[in-house]
């Protein structure tokens, strides 16, 4: 009895490889990442859109209050001005000095159906073009449909005038009796509406005023405004 001689088949190298590559797994691509980045884009843009509509509905709510008020321009009056002390006095053969303190005396009339707020004005005392002195109005409050008075005080020490200037205030003084200084300042003011405040408008003041050294009295007074409507 012959019996056969037992073979065995080796696997190869390239074919352990082969069957290897044919049960390997490739999962399906995720589009997670793509869809969440659409969804936040969407999300923004959503969000854009929702206020800029807001911001577009207040505006137009403002507007509308706006043109119902309908607001003027504040009114700004230099009522009057009183001379405390009025001193000239040569300092040298072409010099001069002058000493003034004028107390003015302003009305604000707020006409418009909402209130008006008033910032710090300045006011500056000139003789020919040459500053003197400056006065301050402190920042205020008008309610509507009212008139307030407010004050200031300007003091002039001592200032000196050369030549020709102090010649002319000398002049003035000691043969006219009468010293013209101009008053000129800005006066700030916001209209306020509901809580909010309109941007700000600037009302000139340009007064001319005359003096009289021996009466210590203002003989004459002239002004000019010039204002924005807001």
């Amino acid at each position: 009895m012959t019996s056969r001689p037992i073979t065995t088949t080796a696997s190869t190298p390239s074919a352990a490889a082969n069957g290897n590559h044919h049960h390997h797994y490739y999962p399906p691509p995720s589009y997670s990442s793509s869809s969440s980045s659409a969804s936040l884009r969407g999300c923004c843009c959503c969000l854009f859109l929702l206020f800029s509509f807001l911001a577009l509905l207040v505006l137009a709510v403002i507007l509308v209050i706006f043109l119902a008020v309908k607001p003027k321009k504040p009114e700004f009056d230099l009522q009057q001005v009183g001379v405390q002390y009025m001193g000239i006095s040569p300092t040298t053969a072409s010099a001069a000095a002058v000493s003034l303190n004028i107390r003015m005396l302003f009305t604000a009339a707020n006409n418009n159906k909402v209130g008006i707020k008033y910032g710090e004005s300045r006011f500056t005392v000139m003789y020919r073009g040459i500053p003197l002195g400056r006065g301050t109005v402190p920042a205020f409050d008008q309610p509507a449909h009212s008139v307030r008075r407010v004050e200031t005080t300007i003091v002039v020490d001592r200032v000196s005038l050369l030549q020709a200037d102090a010649a002319d205030l000398l002049k003035d003084a000691s043969v006219n009796d009468r010293v013209e200084l101009r008053v000129v300042g800005d006066v700030g003011a916001k209209i306020r509406i509901l809580g909010f405040t309109s941007p700000g408008v600037q009302v000139s003041v340009d007064c001319t005023i005359a003096i009289s050294p021996t009466k210590q009295a203002v003989i004459s007074k002239q002004c000019g405004f010039d204002g924005l409507s807001v």
